[in-house]
This record gives C-alpha cells, structure tokens and sequence, in this order.
C-alpha cells in the first residue's frame, strides 16, 4: 500500500513542486533585481548629494588633476565603477577609470536624463544613475554614477539555488507527512471496514469516528449493494425465490415485458348461487407452478375465458387484472365459440395429443374438422400474444401441446421475440408420435421456438429421435439443439415444481389439528390411518388401479381392515368426453364394490370426494394423512407429490410414488412402485405404514430439501436464464451481420480479354 501511496501522491506532487518552482524562479530574479535596484539608486542619490558641489567647483575651474584626484577617492568603494562627467551636448568633460564601454555621454543626451538605467555588459550587469549638476559661472554639466550589479547577478543565481533546494526539502517532507498521515488513515478506515465484514452482516455507520464517516458510509453503501447482489445470486444459485426470479428479468433479460400463454386460466370466475362470480383456482399443475412465477415477472398472462362469469369481469380489451385480493399481473381472456373449444380442446388436443403421449393405452382420435379448429386457436392466441406486446422483443412463454404451432406463428408476427414452450406431458417415442397425420405440421411449430422444454432428459432424447425421423434439419444430439432454415431450437430437460413454501399453506393449521377435523368432517375413526389421493379425474392418474391395489391389500393383510381408510379427491374434468365418462363410472363402481366387500356401517374403505377442492383444503388433506399414493400410470411430473412433501412440515408421513410421474427422477426416497403392478402396489402401501416413525422423518426431510430447492422459481429462473442467453448470442449475431454489411466490399475488377 505504501509503495502504491508513493507512486500515486509523491511522484505528482514532486512534479508540482518542481514545475511551481520552475514558474516562480523568473519572477523572484525580477524581484531581487528590483530590490537592490532601488538600493543602489538610493546609493547613487547619497554619492551624488555628497560630491554634488565641490564636483561643480572642479568643473568650473577646469582643473582635470584636481577632479581626476577627487574622483578617485570616490570611487575606491568596490561597488562603485566609476563617474563619468559630460558636458550638455554630449561630449565627456572626465571618467574615471573602470567605466565599462557600454556607458558613454551618449547615455546622457537629451532634455532630460533618464534617472537610471540597468545595463548589461560581459563581466556583468551595471547600474548607471544619472544627475545634472549646475555650476556658478559655467555652464551646466550631467554626471553619470555607474555601480556594480554583477553582485546582484550571483545572489540571484545563489536564490535559484536555495528556492529549488526548498522546493525539493519541502516537496519531501509534504510527501512523507502525507504518505504516512493517508497511510495512518488507510489502515483506520480498512479496520473498521474489517470489522464490519467480520463481525456483522449489516453494516452500522453509527460506530464509526464522524471524520471517517463520509468515506466509510459509501464504502459502506457500495458494500451493501454487493452484498443484496450477492445475496440475490445466492437465492438463485440455491435457494431460489421470487425476488431472485426478479432479479434474473432486471438482470440477465433486462426487464422485457413477459407474457404467459396457456389454454387454462389461474383463475376462473363463474356465477354462484346467488348469480355473483366466485372466483376459483382450477386444479392444475400447470397453474400451481406458473402462478408465482407471472407474479414474480409482473407480465401478462393470456388464457381461454372458460368460467361462466368471466364475461362479466373484464374491461374493454378483456383484461382484468389478479389475484383479486391482491392484484400483481393482468390476465388476457380469449374467447371461443362452443365449435372451437369443441374441435380444439376436447378433441385434438384431449383425444388425440394426450392419449397419444401418455402410456396409458387409450387410442388417440385424429379428426380433420379437430385439426382445423385446433390451427384456428392457435392463430387466435398468436394474434391475442401479439397485441399484449409492449415492444419488438418480448419473452414469450408458451404452455403445453395445446399451443404446438403457437411458436411458428408468433414468429411471423413478433420476429425477434424470445419464444420458450414447456411441453408439460410426456413425450412419446419417434414410432408412436408418427401415428399423428400432422406430425411435420406440429414439429415445425414447435421448432420455431427458441427454448422447447421438457421435464425429463428421457423425453428430450424421444423428442429429438421424432425429429430426426420426420423433420428435415440438423439434430445434435450433444448440444440438444436442432437447426431448421437457419433457426435453432434448444430443448432441455427443466424439471417443474411448485412454490416454497406454497401459496396459502399458511393459514393451514398444523398437522395433528388437520387431523381431527378431516376425521371428523368425513366420519372417519381417529385410530384409522388416513392414505389420500389427490387427482384430476383423468385416465393417466391410475385412481382405478390404486383401488384395485387398496383392495389388494385388504385382501393379504386382513388386520388392517377397520384400521386404515383411502380418502380419494377426484375433481372432474373433460366430463363430456367419452373415454373420462367411462372412467368416472368406472371409479364409482371399483369404490362401491370394494366399500361392500370390506365395509360395515362404522368403517368405509374408500371415501370418494368427486369434487374440485380449493388449495387450503388440499393442504389440510395433506397434512392429515399418514400416507399420499400418487400412482400415475404415466405423468410429464405430477405435483401432487411436492405439494404433499412441502405440507409436512411436521416431517412426517410416508410417500408411495409412481417410477412412470417425472417426480420419481428427483423424490428417489420415496416408495417407488409400478402402477401397473397392483401387488407391488398393496406391498408398498404395507410398508408405509409399518415404516417406523425416525425413517419416515429421514426420508420426508431429504425429500422437502430437494423439493426446497428445485422449487418452481428455480424452474422458471432457469429456462429465463436460457433466454437471456438466447437474446445476447442473437444480439452478438445482429451485430456481426452490421459490422459486415458496414465493411468496404473489395472492387471487382473485369477481365479484358
């Protein structure tokens, strides 16, 4: 530090001394000259008074032996050279020898003399003063007293030398008094700074001394803001939450406005009993993970209108802005004809996509007037994104197979927008997606996306074979990316989650109250142990199979009858299609069955709710259970089981868990089944409730810390991290092509033959 003091403070202060020094030198030999100017003038005023008359006398009485005798004892002093006498017209009268030949009567011409002069000659510089002296009978006569100024000459040089050796001590001695002084300083301020970084986190500007204080506190101020930065990167490194989520739009996206498109809206307001819209939440994984993430962004979130009073809510552009208790972001409702939802959504989207990516062995229906209305949709929301755009280069979020050709359309009318679709169901393998007849129609579309996301690296690799096989374009299997006409698509796994700590788990209340009130609400004993289902009433959920494996179970081991109860939420959807209708007859009739076979008046097996439940209520089921099966036959992820481990905060109960939900991939301290194995099933519920109380609590806390920290923020913060990426490679692209449109092009020159 003192090294870098030196370099930094003494060599410009020595520079601006020595140049002061360098500027005041002429002025101070000015100033001396000045000085003893004036002496030796007042000394020729004094030689003059003194020889004034008997000089007149000799001159008057012509008497050059006499004179020249006087002036030779006037002139003994060193100082004085010498007096020379002349007469008015010019002509000397006497002088005295050692008058240097510079000064002649010539000096002396005129009406009036000059009173002095300096002159310089080669053994130095003179002073001649000059005087008219009048004499009694004769005529008037001029005298010029010459003093030696060479003297003058070597006390200025004598000067120079003192005011450089001055400047040089002074500029020292500055340089090391301040050295050590800012030194001393330095070390005072790096201490308490020290100690600030040692001893708090927050730092406190009232403990410091006040002369420090201006410094320090914006040292202070800068460290703070490195620390909020740092502690932000942190979160979103590790412990990921909506402001690090904010953090990485201010940041890495540079704030763009965000827009969220999807079929389902995150709320939904229909009319109750009394004709007044109630708004609810649907059940949907889609919705439970994406809801904080439009929060976090602020953006605007444009949807299908489904509820029966939604009309009567929105303003003129059909916006209305959620949650309604709090509004954060504006929701866009589209709306469609009864036809179109029809042809779209119940049936190429849910008879055809979704039996043809999920295992669950429903054959898909492809119909032409489907895939019509389906591409109609899709223009109608790439129009509706479009408009919601407040500049050329918005990040646009796409959800799910219900938009597949979404991306390529959007491309069209917002060119330079950043698009990333996440594909929240499986996808199939190359052989089984070629059944669909639009299968080119709908990878293109797909591919015109900027980021294609899926939950697992499985389904990433299923996706990239079905576009080697139908798809003419480069696919690196390596990077993940595949180039069409010039475009690159970047698919990659991103794992969904929820929210942490979920959204409304707080005005839930503890676990062993939970209890009592399910039990008691549903009529259940308090020594029965609880297992709970939470689903959509859906085909691929496995609700069937897992009360073919509860019956297993009853079956094998006979002394849990009476002793254990499956209390089974089903929330109806896509009631109006054929294949959910014979679902939902089926589950009735499995429930019932199985409730008459092991039932008696005080104990039911299976309590069917065949309703939708709000959050709060799901939860409370949650944290009453002593078990949670989610056997999907096959699922993108299921949340049901993440929203189970982040309800036990009480770091109890067990997890049974299909190997065909993407959850399995992260919950492997789960209890991992095949729902198709119904006796594997029955044993797994078996050994969840016999599991001792310490194992369960070792597996449900590793579970919370992963669903923790690969919360939903971290999901959405990873695939924005990848669009930010996006936009600054295409940004550096942009750049290049106007640096090489900007070249000089080389002339041509044509051959003459």
């Amino acid at each position: 530090m003192i090294k870098t003091l030196l370099w930094r403070f003494a060599v410009p202060t020595f520079a601006a001394i020595a140049l002061a020094a360098w500027i005041a030198a002429p002025h101070v030999e000015s100033m001396l000259t000045d000085w003893f100017s004036t002496d030796i003038a007042l000394r020729a005023q004094l030689v003059m008074s003194s020889i004034e008359d008997p000089l007149a006398d000799l001159v008057d009485k012509h008497s050059p032996a006499r004179l020249k005798q006087f002036l030779s004892k006037v002139t003994a002093d060193e100082r004085l050279l010498g007096v020379l006498v002349c007469r008015s017209d010019g002509k000397p009268i006497f002088q005295t020898e050692g008058i240097p030949a510079q000064v002649s009567c010539a000096l002396a011409e005129g009406e009036k003399p000059a009173k002095a002069q300096v002159l310089r000659t080669p053994t130095g510089s003179v002073h001649v003063a000059e005087f008219d002296v009048t004499t009694a009978s004769g005529p008037p006569f001029r005298t010029l007293i010459v003093h030696d100024l060479s003297f003058v000459d070597r006390r200025q040089i004598k000067a120079r030398d003192y005011l450089i050796a001055f400047a040089v001590v002074s500029a020292f001695v500055l340089v090391l008094l301040s050295v050590a002084a800012a030194w001393l300083l330095l070390r005072g301020w790096a201490a308490a700074l020290i100690g600030d970084i040692r001893g708090r986190r927050f730092l406190d500007d009232s403990k410091s001394h006040s002369s420090s204080l201006p410094i320090l506190s914006q040292v202070r101020q800068v460290m703070r803001e490195i620390e909020q930065d740092q502690r932000l990167e942190i979160e979103y490194r590790e412990n990921w939450t909506p402001q690090a989520l904010r953090h990485v739009v201010q940041e890495q996206l540079g704030s763009p406005d965000v827009l969220v498109v999807s079929n389902r809206e995150p709320y939904v307001h229909n009319r109750g009993v009394d004709g007044q819209p109630v708004v609810q939440v649907p059940a949907s994984g889609m919705v439970t993970a994406l809801e904080p993430v439009i929060r976090a962004c602020a953006g605007v979130w444009v949807a299908h209108g489904s509820g029966s009073a939604d009309h009567d809510v929105v303003d003129a552009r059909d916006h209305v802005r959620v949650p309604p208790a709090e509004p954060a972001y504006t929701l866009r409702r589209v709306w469609l004809s009864a036809e179109e939802e029809e042809g779209y959504y119940y049936g190429f989207s849910n008879e055809g996509l979704w039996p043809l990516c999920h295992l669950a062995y429903v054959r898909p229906v492809f119909r032409e007037q489907d895939w019509l209305q389906y591409c109609a949709v899709n223009r109608r929301f790439a129009e509706a994104a479009s408009s919601e755009s407040r500049s050329e280069r918005p990040v646009v979020f796409v959800q799910d197979y219900h938009f597949s050709l979404l991306p390529a359309m959007l491309r069209e009318k917002v060119p330079n927008a950043t698009i990333a679709l996440f594909w929240h169901i499986p996808w199939p393998n190359a052989e089984t997606f070629g059944v669909c007849p639009w299968r080119e129609d709908l990878l293109h579309g797909l591919l015109a996306a900027d980021i294609l996301g899926f939950h697992t690296r499985y389904h990433c690799q299923n996706f990239l074979a079905t576009v080697d096989r139908y798809v003419e374009g480069q696919v690196d299997t390596e990077l993940m990316t595949v180039s069409v006409q010039g475009h690159v698509c970047q698919v990659a796994a991103y794992p969904i989650s929820i929210a942490w700590p979920p959204r409304g788990l707080e005005d839930v209340s503890p676990a062993h109250a939970c209890r009592r009130d399910v039990m008691r609400r549903f009529g259940i004993g308090e020594n029965v142990h609880l297992l709970v289902g939470v689903e959509r009433w859906d085909f691929t959920k496995g609700i069937v199979e897992r009360f073919l494996a509860l019956e297993r179970f009853l079956e094998q081991q006979p002394r849990w009858r009476r002793r254990v109860t499956l209390l089974q939420v089903a929330a109806p959807t896509r009631s109006r299609l054929p294949v959910y209708q014979r679902l939902q007859t089926e589950t009735h009739e499995a429930a019932r069955r199985i409730n008459e076979r092991f039932g008696d008046g005080e104990w039911t097996p299976i309590v069917l709710i065949p309703e939708h439940q709000e959050p709060p209520q799901v939860f409370e089921l949650y944290r009453a259970a002593d078990v949670c099966l989610v056997n999907s036959l096959h699922d993108g992820m299921n949340l049901v089981a993440k929203e189970f481990i982040a309800a036990r905060d009480d770091e109890d109960g067990a997890l049974i868990l299909s190997t065909f939900a993407g959850a399995s991939r992260e919950l492997v301290e789960a209890l991992l089944v095949n729902p198709y194995d119904i006796v594997g099933t029955s044993d797994a519920i078996l050994a969840a409730l016999e599991m001792p109380r310490e194992e369960r609590r070792k597996r449900m806390k590793l579970m919370r810390r992963t669903v923790k920290e690969n919360n939903v923020y971290r999901w959405a913060g990873r695939i924005l991290t990848d669009a930010a990426r996006v936009r600054q490679r295409d940004e550096l692209r942009a750049a290049a092509r106007a640096r090489s449109d900007a070249a000089p092009r080389p002339r041509k020159f044509t051959r003459i033959a």
